[in-house]
């Protein structure tokens, strides 16, 4: 990405410039995972410490966001700054005998990531983009106007406990200029005759500047600044240096069993597929286990595989839970692409089901909860795991459970830097997979919690809900033709409370679903009443199978008397 940035800031007719401002243009792999940001703010002129809260916003942004996690949105980390600075100006206003006198301050940002623009607003400075000879105005003013001579700040960081924050994200081109005002600009400055001072200006500061004098020229009488950024140069969208060429390494060949390679001495082999080909290795240095997991034979010429693939090490860097499989130190520098993880001694969830084929409720319940604190770990992450199924959960020989295979992940921070990665693939185990995905739709956390759901039953049942119509049903009609089988007409096991829950959380539609995986996990544990008394579901629902045979019996009756009045007293 190529970005030229240009500002000034002036008191103007005052004594003191309560305004504030700052641009952070990074380089390397911070540019790529988090972009440039800039940052303008406004303190109220009726307050001393205006300027402190101007400042606090401004430097806390440009700071913290860049502190964020890689795999967070735009949307996600700059809102959580920004909502922890107004937590903090807002105890000190609260400190302060009025509001006019605490730390309050208007505020909007600009983070241009990858291929796209993300604005973040609250108060009446404001974000412009050049358009043709004029400036387009991108962000609300939260000013109320009691009268022309009278108004009110209406939302701004530290006035109230929470902020009420505007956000808006744009597809960016090349070309794309963005302008950020406060109002002793843009209150004195008329929109073309700003834009006239920028366009075409081989000086973006020297721009600025200008724009400022002529706002004092027009009668400003507060103080002027303004942020100009010009878009020169849109990175590529499969951003190839997103992993800091982990991905550019030659994929690793298939080592010799037994034997050495890199550092480590294989052991034995553990699992091939088409996929991938995993190793039980140990460390030469240390003797330490690990699991050595290299690309396939037949993919490793597509550069889309090669990416996922690298990408399931930057994920497990990023993650840390007792539930979630951790990458694992490497000896020495790699030569070849190839991935190391810690080595998890025990069984796969397929095979303690195939060993426990009719578990009780409670062991149910605790490997659920753990498989649970694993995807809240992705979760937590703004990731999307989009594979949960027997095959790819480990339970070691203290009975932790650990979720192993990170192949399908959906990262918002990456799909933000690397659009091209998002190819609206169905990475996952059909079976399991959430109807949605089938139509179309990116897969979200409550795709995740389907997927558990879909878990929870086999455990139970040792059969799937709706068995394998859900992987055929690819239209809206079809998917609501699905039919969940009740789990308490198959074994005694399941109560109809627990039952009820099933069936919510892999209901075809995500919105009827859980919200949240604690949610599910509760109702597993404690009746929830909606599924007890008061809440009448069809039989048609609750057991479609039962509820055709009675059907059936009933017209097979019917037909009985019939027969018997036409036929029998002839």
């Amino acid at each position: 990405m190529g970005i030229e940035t240009g500002q000034y800031s002036a008191a103007g007719r005052k004594q003191e410039n309560q305004d504030f401002h700052g641009a952070l243009v990074p380089v390397g792999q911070v540019l790529v995972h988090k972009g440039v940001a800039l940052a303008i703010a406004d303190g109220i002129s009726s307050s001393p410490d205006a300027r402190i809260a101007a400042e606090t916003a401004v430097k806390s942004f440009l700071s913290d966001y860049y502190c964020t996690s890689e795999a967070w949105s735009v949307k996600t980390a700059g809102s959580r700054v920004i909502s922890a600075t107004n937590s903090w100006l807002f105890g000190q206003t609260r400190q302060a005998s009025s509001r006019d006198l605490g730390h309050v301050c208007t505020f909007s940002a600009l983070v241009l990531k990858g291929r796209r623009a993300h604005l973040f607003h609250a108060g009446d400075s404001r974000i412009w983009r050049l358009s043709g000879q004029s400036l387009e105005q991108l962000t609300e003013d939260h000013r109320v106007r009691v009268s022309p001579e009278e108004s009110y700040l209406a939302r701004g960081l530290g006035l109230a406990q929470s902020i009420d924050l505007d956000y808006l994200a744009l597809d960016l081109k090349a070309g794309d200029i963005f302008v950020l005002t406060t109002d002793g600009v843009h209150e004195f400055l008329p929109p073309k005759e700003l834009a006239a001072r920028i366009a075409g200006a081989d000086d973006l500061d020297a721009a600025a500047k200008a724009a400022v004098e002529l706002a004092l020229e027009a009668g400003s009488t507060d103080n002027l600044t303004i942020q100009i950024a010009r878009v020169t140069r849109l990175p590529e969208a499969d951003a190839p240096d997103f992993l800091a060429g982990g991905e550019t390494l030659p994929p690793a060949p298939l080592p010799r069993v037994p034997g050495h390679f890199e550092g480590y001495r294989l052991c034995r082999n553990l699992h091939s597929s088409s996929r991938s080909h995993i190793y039980l290795a140990e460390d030469e240095a240390t003797g330490d286990p690990v699991v050595l997991k290299f690309p396939s034979v037949d993919l490793r010429g597509e550069n889309d595989y090669l990416r996922r693939f690298a990408l399931e090490e930057w994920i497990a860097r990023r993650i840390s839970s007792p539930h979630v499989l951790k990458a694992a130190p490497y000896p020495q520098e790699r030569e070849t692409l190839f991935v190391a993880t810690e080595y998890v001694e025990g069984q796969t969830l397929r095979q303690w089901m195939t060993d426990n084929p009719h578990p009780d409720l409670e062991t149910v319940r605790g490997l659920l909860e753990q498989i649970a604190r694993g995807l809240r770990a992705f979760h937590r992450k703004e990731m999307v795991h989009q594979d949960l199924r027997p095959e790819n959960i480990m339970i070691d020989k203290t009975g932790t459970v650990k979720i192993i295979d990170f192949g399908s992940v959906r990262i918002a921070g990456v799909i933000e830097a690397a659009p091209a990665l998002d190819k609206a693939e169905i990475l996952g185990t059909h079976q399991y997979t959430a109807p949605e995905v089938f139509l179309g739709y990116l897969g979200t956390e409550r795709s995740d919690l389907f997927s558990l759901g879909v878990i929870a039953y086999e455990m139970l049942t040792g059969r799937l809900p709706y068995g394998a119509a859900v992987a055929r049903a690819t239209s809206e009609k079809a998917q609501a033709a699905l039919r969940f089988r009740s789990a308490s007409s198959m074994t005694e096991r399941v109560p109809d409370w627990v039952d009820g829950a099933l069936c919510r959380a892999v209901h075809p539609v995500p919105g009827r679903r859980y919200e949240v995986l604690s949610e599910f996990l509760e109702d597993l544990r404690r009746p929830n009443a909606a599924f007890t008394t008061g809440q009448f579901v069809p039989l048609a629902e609750r057991d479609p199978v039962r509820f055709w045979q009675l059907v059936s019996a009933v017209l097979a009756v019917l037909c009985a008397v019939l027969f018997y009045q036409l036929f029998g007293n002839s």
